[in-house]
């Protein structure tokens, strides 16, 4: 039978002096995109959840210099947080609310499945059902208009139902729940709050309005 595992999400937010031993303890450590995190959140990565579609995504696999992040050269899985289908459905909302967001859209999922399949890793895109379900619990928590939950929130849903069993200790470091004006941080920072109190996870440092989110 598996035994309790540490499993640290790690956003790129500000991660206080000292923790990094601690995140470096954990079994499991997630990072988010470039990993900016690595310093003073500690060296291990495991995997690397990366925001696969629109500018971010094209800015990762444009230039190679992501692809040779040290953490990243580290990491054994990658995890395309956008399900390709489901924003490929937006796009023509969003043409008609967000004119701005007219890249918001684009795939970049089989550059990453490509480096991965390339360099021995594996990879996996999060189930559009998380997505889905982050939806409609979001609602819960009188969200401001939002386009999409931001990768934090969704890779955080994801672990605590596809990875992490009842005896393991999820814990968050380096979220700050602000960040980009579309994501719906201040609910977000509730219902984050909420897992917590039910017992469902923990943040490693109290919460801080001052750092940055995933």
């Amino acid at each position: 039978m598996q035994g309790r595992r540490v499993i640290m999400i790690v956003g790129n937010g500000e991660v206080p002096d000292g923790a990094g031993a601690t995140i470096d303890a954990a079994d499991i450590v997630v990072r988010f995109n470039d990993c900016r995190s690595v310093g003073a959140g500690g060296q291990k990565t495991d995997i690397v959840a990366v925001c696969n579609t629109g500018r971010p995504g094209l800015a990762m696999l444009g230039g190679g210099r992501w692809k040779t992040n040290a953490a990243v050269r580290q990491a054994r899985e990658i995890w395309c947080v956008r399900t390709g289908a489901r924003f490929a459905a937006m796009r023509a909302g969003l043409a008609e609310t967000h004119p701005d967001l007219d890249d918001f859209c684009d795939d970049y999922t089989v550059g990453f499945e490509s480096f991965s399949r390339s360099t021995g890793r594996s990879f996996r895109i999060v189930p559009v059902a998380v997505h889905d379900q982050v939806d409609r619990d979001l609602a819960g928590y009188a969200p401001d208009r939002y386009v999409v939950p931001s990768s934090g929130m969704i890779v955080i849903a994801d672990i605590l139902a596809h990875l992490a069993t009842p005896v393991d200790d999820v814990v968050l470091a380096g979220f700050g729940h602000v960040g980009w004006l579309w994501h719906p941080f201040a609910a977000e920072r509730r219902y984050v709050d909420a897992l917590a109190a039910s017992g469902r996870l923990r943040r490693l440092h109290p919460f801080s309005s001052s750092s940055q989110g995933a």
